[in-house]
């Protein structure tokens, strides 16, 4: 499209990576969706985009039931993603590696685990509730020492190629007729609540009958233009990598007591991070280079040493290449706010997804679609993750935050 281009469409989405693909490909596998999608990516080579730079991990372990459910289904899709995104006959491949989440608990938090275990089993998820001896004897390389108790997801958990997801979806999308355009919104018109275009920075025009927020860092500037405030900020994650020669067989993403976390990526290779307190959380801007500067004092003096306590066999490594990513993370209470935005009922959000976009794509693109052609969810209720609650100053807790 030129400066002076315009163009309509039943559904306008604003970004074009994990969420974004996967609700345009949902909306387009609907029967009962005729209508035409235009996706908005401002940079189609997703080279800043959370969804290329993430670990890339699916889990059940968390505190609320919508969020168990929603990766009850993530799971069963990523598990038949090549029946579910094939393009003639070609099925792609994500790697998919269930290996399973391990957190760990001091006596302090033992209580919160087993509480949390109770809830995931009787959703469904395939958790161990494990003693130090039955962490000790399943992974010898652990130390157990100030351990109470610890969780491991059996099956359903693991990691995958998050880049992979992403271009299946967006490859799928495209094949069922989503138009894909390179650009920015640089501002949204309205017609009293309603939204009736978005215009480009190069000034393209587009119609839209909904307007559907997957700008990922972005979001939060989006939403504004639509006169809404959502409390989302990018923030700034970094992740390390390392090679190991110690025996640390069949190592599953651990999560320590610390906060620090590690996973395997390839024989003898490993993965790992962590979230930083809030007064040191640095936030990130996609055009900022500055942001995007990682601190390597983080890993040496914090991430290593925890790991080093927790798996005594990283105490001899060979630190290798990281990067840095955004982490949009929803301020109210780490969970992401997704469906009709207020008085604006042809406005969708599908933001603040604090580290769990990738795992969340399948339920979260499903569940819009449904809003958009139904007017109300069909098979999943996410009416929890709603704008409603922002509005209401409802945290909805999660206590197993990354």
């Amino acid at each position: 499209m030129t400066s002076t281009a315009s163009a309509s469409a039943d559904v306008v989405i604003v970004g074009g990576a994990v969420m974004g693909s996967s609700t345009a490909y949902h909306l387009l596998a609907d029967s009962g969706f005729k209508g035409r999608v235009i996706v908005i990516e401002k940079d189609p080579t997703y080279q800043l985009s959370a969804s290329a730079l993430s670990a890339a991990s699916i889990r059940q372990q968390y505190s609320s039931a919508v969020n168990i459910r929603i990766s009850l289904h993530g799971i069963q899709f990523l598990r038949k993603l090549g029946e579910h995104l094939a393009v003639d006959g070609e099925r792609p491949e994500i790697d998919l590696k269930e290996g399973g989440y391990l957190y760990c608990a001091t006596e302090a938090g033992a209580s919160i685990l087993a509480e949390n275990h109770a809830l995931q089993t009787t959703e469904g998820a395939d958790i161990l509730l494990m003693d130090p001896a039955a962490l000790k004897a399943r992974f010898p390389w652990l130390n157990v020492e100030d351990l109470a108790v610890g969780t491991w997801g059996r099956s359903g958990e693991g990691w995958f190629d998050g880049w992979g997801l992403l271009q299946a979806f967006r490859k799928k999308a495209r094949s069922l007729g989503a138009e894909y355009v390179k650009g920015e919104v640089a501002e949204i018109e309205k017609d009293g609540a309603k939204i009736v275009a978005v215009r480009l920075k190069d000034g393209t025009r587009i119609a839209c009958g909904a307007l559907v927020n997957c700008a990922g860092s972005g979001g939060r500037g989006l939403a504004a233009m639509a006169g809404l405030e959502i409390p989302v900020q990018a923030k700034r994650r970094y992740v390390f990598t390392f090679s190991c020669k110690g025996p640390v067989e069949n190592c599953p993403l651990l999560i320590d007591t610390s906060g620090a976390y590690v996973r395997p990526e390839g024989e003898g290779n490993f993965i790992c991070g962590a979230s930083p307190e809030a007064e040191g959380d640095p936030d990130w801007f996609d055009e900022d280079p500055a942001s995007q500067e990682i601190d390597f004092s983080f890993f040496e003096e914090f991430i290593w040493p925890s790991l080093a306590h927790r798996v005594p066999a990283f105490e001899a490594i060979r630190p290798g290449r990281a990067w840095a990513g955004p982490y949009d993370m929803c301020l109210l209470d780490h969970n992401a706010i997704i469906g009709q935005a207020g008085e604006a009922q042809n406005f969708y959000l599908c933001n603040g997804f604090s580290g769990h976009g990738l795992q969340q794509a399948p339920a979260v693109g499903r569940g819009l679609s449904e809003l958009i052609v139904n007017g109300g969810y069909r098979t999943l209720d996410l009416s929890e993750l709603g704008y409603e609650r922002v509005v209401a100053n409802r945290p909805l807790l999660e206590r197993n935050v990354i």
